[in-house]
């Protein structure tokens, strides 16, 4: 589910509920009386779903602000049941609900389960709605917040049940850290001194990850290594606060954090600060490559998240600093993400001149080349991404160091072919689009196939930005394991694209091929098995393990942009440049990459 679609349909409920609660308070005459844990019950859904209740508990915390105003209360003392949780939110609409952290209340309201994003398989919410209370006493001691701690959360990250849902399990807390999360739903709870592995965002968000043998990245993240890596220490950290929020990098450590912990479908479980506590810098700064010798051959790939030209300009001098000072201006650079000139307005315009004009004259004014590029206009909303942003790939050239001789006039439509003259491979059409008929490209960008000559050689480019993971269910799903539908279709364009590539070594068997961009899928998927093929390597595999990963998601450092190369080129140094994924104040969500070819 889109972000602000998720946040508007709460918003929308809101107001439904609110308006309900107008309409027809509860009677705690007619409500019988249960204990909070009760009410909670052992497994994700409460026995009680569905029933008009009352129940007694402290305020612990208020939340005023966003799509879902109301109040958590929990018992003072509790049940001693590891698999209960103590706490319910009360949920008010809208408004700042009328009490204050301290009171002893008793509330009688509706039970119900609000599950985030039903439709993307999140979790659920035990909620007390349409509520009415009265206040027993005020200034009481809260509950001790419960520590969460390397010692605490197993290190298995959860049950699974076939693809199913969970929610009818027993909650086994000590066994699975989903189910552990679950049992605190609502409660006070803090961490110690906790590394930070995904960095704060404009949603007053960061995540860190309080198992220490999960922090394992070269930089201090945590590594999605493998399906069954989910790294079962990540928690959330948002903020109840309206003071500012710790501007997180990865390798920073956050200590003290306190506040009730809460369940989102951006995110999974959270914990929602009364207490920021204190954040430590880790000292992580942004990589700069190595310079290149005259002799090599740079290439590179860069998704830069919907640039056009109604982006600020500073968002054009950043991607140009880093593509001049941290890449150090490659020969070649593939883009993606590139969106027409007025952007989202969807209104028929498909050229990108004026976005790639703009963003060329910002990497010559950053001290770089005054580059050239090659690209083919997309059909209008046919693929993919923001709608009438019009993304596509391109590939600038710096014409001083590679030659680029356009052949063809090939449209969106065009579908790129191989042949050999004089025993050399050559494309049809430079550039050309790679079987964009194919529903395999349905909704997507396909894939740029261009020719550049250096150092007397020829070099086959295929830029790429292969269809996203909309639609796949979050690592923490209620579904166990999470469905990743979209693989289907990110594999099937692997083939087409290997298909592709074959013609090309058929043709000219030591020829020089780079397949590179945003695969939106890991180095150990199915779609990059069927893009190697046998005949490509994936360069991410080179490196150390710890140095694996481009983005990150979640708390989760995580490969999504590659390079792979064919089997003559023998001789590279081949650097992912973090210089965004890990930071606060990122130009764009994804690390470029570059290769340094010596021919």
């Amino acid at each position: 589910m889109d972000r602000k679609l998720g946040l508007a349909a709460r918003a929308t409920a809101a107001g439904l509920l609110a308006s309900a609660s107008l309409m027809a308070l509860p009677s705690a005459a007619h409500a019988a009386t249960y204990t909070i844990s009760a009410i909670q019950g052992t497994t994700r859904i409460s026995p009680y779903n569905g029933s008009t209740v009352t129940t007694t508990g402290i305020v612990t915390a208020i939340r005023s602000a966003g799509s879902s105003h109301g109040f958590w209360i929990q018992s003072a003392g509790g049940d001693g049941n590891a698999a209960t949780s103590d706490a319910i939110f009360v949920y008010t609409g809208s408004g700042t609900p009328n009490t204050a952290v301290g009171n002893s209340i008793t509330v009688t309201g509706r039970v119900s389960e609000y599950y985030p994003d039903s439709s993307g398989g999140s979790q659920s919410l035990t909620e007390l709605g349409s509520a009415s209370w009265t206040t027993n006493s005020t200034g009481n001691a809260l509950p001790a917040a419960v520590t969460i701690s390397d010692a605490t959360v197993p290190a298995t990250y959860t049950r699974t049940n076939n693809g199913g849902s969970i929610n009818s399990f027993t909650l086994a807390p000590t066994t699975y850290a989903l189910d552990y999360y679950e049992s605190l739903e609502g409660m006070r709870v803090s961490v110690g001194n906790s590394p930070v592995v995904g960095p704060a965002n404009a949603y007053n968000e960061m995540w860190v990850n309080v198992k220490p043998s999960q922090v394992n990245s070269a930089r201090g993240g945590s590594l999605y290594s493998s399906y069954s890596s989910q790294n079962s220490g990540r928690l959330q950290i948002t903020t109840l606060l309206s003071s500012a929020f710790p501007k997180g990098t990865v390798g920073d450590t956050i200590s003290g954090a306190t506040g009730v912990l809460d369940y989102s479908a951006y995110g999974g479980y959270s914990l929602n600060a009364t207490s920021l506590g204190t954040l430590t810098s880790g000292g992580v700064a942004k990589e700069t490559t190595a310079d290149q010798s005259p002799g090599q051959l740079s290439v590179a790939t860069y998704n830069v998240e919907n640039l056009d030209p109604t982006d600020p300009a500073s968002k054009f001098t950043a991607l140009a600093q880093g593509i001049v000072n941290n890449l150090k201006s490659p020969d070649i650079v593939a883009l993606e993400e590139v969106q027409d000139n007025d952007g989202p307005a969807d209104d028929g315009v498909v050229s990108a001149s004026t976005t790639l004009s703009t963003l060329i004259s910002a990497i010559r004014t950053a001290g770089g080349p005054t580059y050239s590029y090659t690209q083919i206009n997309p059909r209008n909303d046919a693929d993919g991404g923001e709608p009438g942003g019009n993304i596509r790939q391109v590939l600038l050239y710096n014409s001083a160091r590679v030659g680029f001789t356009a052949r063809g006039s090939a449209t969106a439509t065009t579908a790129n072919s191989v042949t050999s003259v004089g025993g050399v491979a050559q494309l049809t059409y430079n550039p050309g689009r790679i079987a964009p008929a194919n529903s395999a490209w349905s909704a997507s960008r396909k894939p740029l196939a261009a020719e550049f000559t250096f150092g007397g050689q020829k070099y086959f480019v295929i830029a790429n930005h292969f269809v996203s993971k909309g639609g796949d269910y979050s690592l923490h799903s209620q579904y166990q394991p999470p469905a990743r539908s979209s693989e289907t279709q990110r594999g099937s364009q692997a083939s087409v694209e290997n298909s592709f590539v074959d013609s090309i070594l058929a043709a000219q068997s030591d020829a020089h091929v780079i397949v590179l961009g945003d695969l939106n899928d890991f180095q150990f998927s199915t779609a990059v098995s069927n893009l190697e093929g046998g005949v490509l390597t994936d360069l991410v595999d080179t490196l150390p393990a710890s140095q694996q990963y481009t983005y990150v998601y979640d708390g989760n450092s995580q490969v999504l942009d590659h390079t792979l190369v064919s089997s003559s080129i023998t001789s590279y140094d081949y650097d992912i440049v973090h210089i965004n994924s890990e930071f606060p104040d990122q130009t764009s969500d994804h690390d470029p990459q570059v290769v340094r070819i010596t021919p």
